[in-house]
């Protein structure tokens, strides 16, 4: 049984014992995770492809017939519907059939287009209405063990375009040349491990996520894209791949701080200590059993303590989407299990710098194994001092 077939069993089951006759999933990576079938433009382009699942019938997919041979290349399902800009009904065509004589229907509120949520509205009453982003998101947060070898292999992809943007990175050297820099050595170490270990010829190894980095005075915002700039010396230099590392659809959270020879501001030496500290303090706390909450008040500890204001989310899950759950974040009282794959930062901001480090970790029956590896003591980030 694949990967696929054994995911969509398991929700199958999961939404009869929800008492769900039938689930109408549109969120792209939902699709993906149940059926192995993905498209690069989905609704950019005005084009819907809903996953219909009945939890004891077949399985549909209706798609564009743009994107019909990539569908009955990769799709695991019991049957494939395509329809075409401007005919007939287009994808409106099979849903009325789809939910016929259902009494319950679930569909993801918050990743359903408007204008398939306006149609279904038409079709069904609000009150057979319900949610499956709860069922979804629950199969989601323990990984398998092939997903766990994704992550991995994300890992020495992102601490690949890690060690490209340090080497990059220097007095008179604009960013978008790191950007190129990172780009280069993510697809050249994706398409190495793609050759070596899976037979999906079809799976893309270019990253395809604009470059997040910041340096000198646009260090304080926390996603700037990479642009013409003139890195100095003295100046520190984020990287962020929180988008990059983005391997055969497995994602992951990883960053960084630099500095180019020295700090022009010594009081920024400080800041960066307490960031590091608060990422220790979390790992320290992270490990089974505790509530997802809980890691994210040991960082923010620190953080406080330091006589800082109080912190963003420490982390999050990551998978086959870049945001899942848990949530490192006051409130979030999941328990943390193995399997479970976080990003876990530390950072601290200030009016005119802020520092932050992250990496990704898989959660073990023993605390955690490191996903992404790069040094991040003081010396070690000050680069060509």
């Amino acid at each position: 049984m694949t990967m696929f077939s054994s995911r969509m069993q398991s929700f199958r089951r999961r939404l009869a014992d929800a008492g769900i006759d039938v689930a109408l999933i549109t969120d792209d990576d939902n699709v993906y995770y149940l059926t192995g079938y993905y498209d690069y433009l989905h609704m950019e382009f005005g084009r819907p492809t809903i996953l219909v699942v009945a939890n004891d019938g077949d399985s549909l997919l209706i798609t564009p017939t743009i994107d019909l041979n990539t569908a009955q290349a990769a799709a695991r399902v019991d049957r494939i519907a395509a329809w075409n800009d401007g005919m007939g009904s287009e994808w409106r065509e099979q849903l009325p059939g789809a939910v016929r004589g259902a009494r319950r229907i679930a569909i993801e509120p918050d990743h359903m287009p408007p204008v398939v949520r306006a149609y279904v509205n038409k079709l069904v009453g609000a009150e057979k209405l319900t949610s499956a982003t709860p069922i979804l998101a629950d199969m989601r947060m323990i990984k398998s063990d092939e997903e766990l070898q994704l992550a991995r292999h994300a890992g020495q992809v992102a601490n690949a375009m890690m060690a490209a943007g340090r080497s990059a990175i220097a007095d008179g050297v604009p960013e978008y040349e790191v950007a190129i820099a990172t780009s280069q050595a993510g697809t050249r170490k994706a398409a190495e491990l793609l050759a070596a270990h899976y037979e999906d010829a079809d799976m893309s190894p270019n990253t395809h996520f604009l470059q997040i980095m910041a340096s000198g005075d646009t260090i304080t915002k926390t996603h700037h894209r990479a642009s013409t700039r003139i890195m100095r010396r003295g100046e520190p230099v984020f990287l962020c791949f929180c988008g990059m590392t983005n391997f055969h659809r497995f994602k992951l959270g990883f960053d960084r701080t630099f500095w180019i020879g020295e700090l022009a501001d010594e009081s920024q030496a400080a800041v960066y200590e307490v960031a590091v500290e608060s990422q220790k303090a979390a790992l320290s706390a992270l490990r089974p059993g505790v509530t997802a909450e809980s890691v994210h008040a040991a960082y923010a500890e620190v953080i406080q303590g330091a006589g800082y204001e109080y912190p963003f989310r420490c982390g999050r899950a990551t998978g086959f989407s870049f945001l899942e759950r848990p949530q490192l974040v006051t409130g979030d009282t999941t328990i943390l299990q193995p399997g479970m794959v976080l990003a876990v930062d530390g950072s601290v901001s200030v009016d005119t710098f802020r520092a932050q480090v992250g990496d990704s970790f898989i959660v073990t029956q023993e605390g955690w194994e490191p996903v992404t590896d790069h040094p991040k003591t003081l010396d070690d980030v000050i680069l060509n001092a």
